[in-house]
């Protein structure tokens, strides 16, 4: 098939449009802007086209468009024109996956990174919401077998359309309600025709939503509680590893530091130990060398270390953080600095409370604007909020060497190397915290 995808520069839509290209299809695709991820594709023979045009749509059998895309986009217009098929995202992973055994792993956060711990566990093919820095990309192909090991996506519902043989459930928070029109029972409801819609199910039982389920649905679940014991956070080759007991299967290592590690890591365990032995299982995940932008260590010299890490949730947040503050005591650092984008004014207003809460412990905070993601402008007194930090209020960071600048109109503030610095966001301070913007 010839297969146009618009919005292809974002990860979700830039992974279906891969993984087709991997299994033979003419993929095309456009955005508003260039990115690493659209230099990227065209490296590998896929013709993006900048900005939407109607020129872009010519002989295609399909158009897919991502959740952002407006009805009234040119491109759409063009394909409808030409009698093209036109499909949201949600809509196509129903052509898209329908002959996989999908892995499809959902929740609020921790997707990611289960998804990758899940693809170093399982051969198969893959498709991940960030780069896996064990095969360096956010997809992996493999034609020798249907399995297919997928991050699940509720902020558009098409997790529901994602054929889950296997439905691994980490957390069911309410996020992206804007989609669900604020209507929490239609959130949960999603939640449960994804679960029950698979054959095998992998969950959380101290989620507050899922253990409400316990009656009525046939699940492998794990009790983080009492079936992750004997956590301890360890260095192995400097690299960052937890280590724990899951149930009665004996010890495990996963690189990366945290109890929320362990529970991602156990979750795909047990989901894997349905076809696989727990011995090459425990092998086998030691080849999980953690993703891009998650406590991603982005430089490290005598003194300091940079880490750059996509949390934008304040449970995301808070975890990583903790994480955070046994690296700096292993590794002997006795300040921590945190940079902080807000993500969306929406999510950022809703979470304000427990935003507040996720940066106890460091010795500075440097808040940058909010990355609007395309949300009107709102007004948020962060200097009041968040008044209990050291703050700082930067427009920008640049980056040379091992030394942070702290940008305010378009002046240098103040420069940090020295501790831990960590940024977190999932917009352009991840490219800010590595110097290439």
């Amino acid at each position: 098939m010839k297969v146009h995808f618009i919005g292809i520069g974002g990860i979700g839509i830039s992974g279906l449009a891969q993984y087709m290209h991997f299994q033979g299809h003419k993929v095309s695709g456009s955005d508003i802007a260039d990115t690493i991820i659209t230099k990227k594709l065209r490296s590998m023979g896929i013709e993006v086209t900048i900005p939407h045009s109607a020129s872009a749509i010519n002989n295609q059998d399909l158009v897919i468009h991502s959740a952002i895309i407006s009805p009234n986009n040119p491109e759409v217009l063009e394909a409808k024109a030409k009698g093209i098929e036109v499909l949201a995202r949600r809509e196509a992973l129903l052509k898209i996956l329908d002959k996989s055994k999908v892995y499809s792993v959902a929740g609020a956060h921790g997707k990611s990174t289960t998804t990758a711990i899940l693809a170093a566990i399982m051969s198969g093919s893959a498709i991940i919401g960030a780069e896996s820095k064990a095969f360096g990309s956010n997809v992996r192909y493999n034609e020798e077998t249907d399995i297919m090991l997928f991050e699940a996506d509720e902020s558009d519902g098409s997790f529901i359309n994602s054929n889950p043989h296997c439905a691994i459930v980490i957390n069911a928070e309410p996020e992206h309600m804007e989609y669900y029109d604020y209507n929490y029972e239609r959130f949960y409801d999603s939640y449960k025709t994804f679960i029950k819609s698979a054959p095998c199910r992998v969950l959380n039982a101290e989620d507050p939503f899922l253990a409400t389920l316990k009656d009525e649905v046939d699940a492998n679940w794990l009790y983080p509680s009492r079936d992750i014991t004997n956590i301890e956070f360890i260095l192995i080759n400097d690299e960052p590893h937890t280590r724990f007991t899951l149930k009665d299967l004996g010890n495990f290592d996963v690189w990366g530091f945290g109890k929320h590690i362990a529970l991602d890591a156990a979750l795909a365990i047990l989901a894997a130990n349905e076809s696989m032995d727990i011995e090459y299982i425990r092998e086998n995940i030691l080849s999980f060398k953690g993703i891009k932008k998650r406590f991603d260590i982005v430089g490290a010299e005598q003194g300091s270390v940079i880490i750059d890490d996509y949390g934008h949730h304040p449970t995301e947040i808070k975890a990583t953080f903790e994480s955070v503050k046994e690296y700096a005591l292993l590794k002997g650092f006795d300040k921590i600095t945190a940079i902080w984008q807000p993500h969306k004014y929406s999510r950022t207003i809703d979470n304000l409370e427990e935003f507040i809460k996720c940066f106890e412990g460091a010795e500075e905070l440097i808040i940058l604007p909010v990355w609007s993601a395309g949300e009107a402008t709102r007004e948020i007194d962060f200097k009041e909020k968040f008044k209990r930090y050291n703050l700082t209020m930067a427009d920008n960071i640049t980056r040379a060497n091992n030394t942070i600048t702290i940008m305010k109109d378009k002046e240098a503030l103040k420069t940090l190397d020295k501790g831990l610095i960590i940024g977190f966001g999932a917009g352009d301070i991840t490219y800010q915290i590595r110097g290439v913007l």
